[in-house]
């Protein structure tokens, strides 16, 4: 398993004190090594993305919009997303990691790769939300179609907050196959992805939106996940994403939802067990949301031990 992690990672984060710290990387950071995880998993450094991989996923006007504003470096992208000298070149960073890792799968070299800053599902093909400057899953996708001739990529995520910047970007799309665990929008950001979504046109019934009351637990999320399960296995993917958000562990501080990391590594274990199934090309795993440190540290370590282990030919990490 490859796993991409150095400090330039760590810049993509909006200040210490906010929610979407530089800390959180480094959180990550401190459990992985004393977890002995750096002895069991290749340790890729970060890699800077160039505007023609925004350019796959994001609009040209935007794309120009982040970097003239990241020069004067003040401001505000959105309601949520502060800009800060050197915006552009973090989020580049952010994106760069991603499509080495896709690289890296597709070339043989893994099946499967984490980057835990990663994973900005709120941001669309023209603006930015919700924290995330360049949707970096939407990017993995594109660039899965016109570099790597994969047609077919399932896209799971299990963030308290739904995935709409890649649900609405690929709403008509029939190959990008969409399953997301989210807090209900009724009563968390960004209020998206009821039930009855579940694509449009030909990609009809290609979607599957499950939203969660506040305080679910893990009963709730393993009595759904063969939904997920048997709703990919009817188009067998030849490639997974998960966005493996953290911040749906109890005592997050901005959203409700109640699991445990247990969650987290029972989807990643089931997910890297179908691509055999399915014989698709690997697992790219991504941090996305977590507020509380130590439950993202859990979580997002849960995952890596989880695959790592896997990979290597032995049983799921209890």
């Amino acid at each position: 398993m490859l796993v991409y992690a150095g400090e330039a990672l760590a810049e993509y984060g909006f200040g210490h004190g906010h929610p979407f710290g530089p800390d959180r990387f480094f959180a990550f950071w401190q459990e992985f090594k004393a977890s002995g995880l750096d002895s069991v998993t290749t340790i890729h450094q970060p890699v800077s993305a160039t505007r023609e991989d925004l350019l796959l996923f994001h609009d040209q006007y935007y794309v120009e919009r982040v970097a003239r504003l990241s020069q004067e470096g003040f401001g505000m992208l959105d309601a949520d997303t502060p800009v800060f000298p050197g915006v552009y070149e973090a989020a580049l960073t952010v994106v760069g990691s991603v499509l080495d890792g896709v690289k890296q799968i597709m070339n043989g070299t893994t099946r499967s790769v984490f980057v835990p800053i990663a994973g900005l599902h709120h941001a669309h093909r023209g603006h930015s939300a919700g924290f995330c400057v360049f949707n970096d899953c939407g990017i993995a996708i594109e660039a899965l179609r016109a570099r790597h001739g994969v047609s077919r990529v399932a896209y799971v995520d299990i963030d308290a907050h739904h995935g709409d910047g890649v649900f609405y970007e690929f709403e008509s799309d029939p190959d990008l196959i969409f399953a997301d665990f989210h807090e209900d929008g009724r009563y968390l950001y960004p209020g998206t992805g009821r039930i009855d979504e579940t694509g449009k046109g030909k990609a009809a019934g290609h979607k599957l939106n499950l939203p969660l009351p506040p305080g679910a637990t893990n009963e709730l999320f393993l009595q759904l996940w063969p939904k997920v399960e048997s709703f990919l296995e009817k188009f067998r993917p030849e490639f997974i994403i998960l966005q493996c958000g953290a911040d749906s562990l109890a005592g997050d501080p901005l959203t409700h939802l109640a699991l445990s990391d247990s969650a987290h590594g029972y989807a990643a274990e089931r997910l890297f067990t179908c691509l055999g199934e399915w014989d698709a090309k690997g697992l790219l795993a991504l941090g996305g949301g977590g507020y509380n440190r130590d439950n993202l540290a859990r979580a997002w370590n849960r995952v890596v031990a989880t695959i790592a282990k896997l990979e290597r030919g032995g049983g799921a990490t209890q």
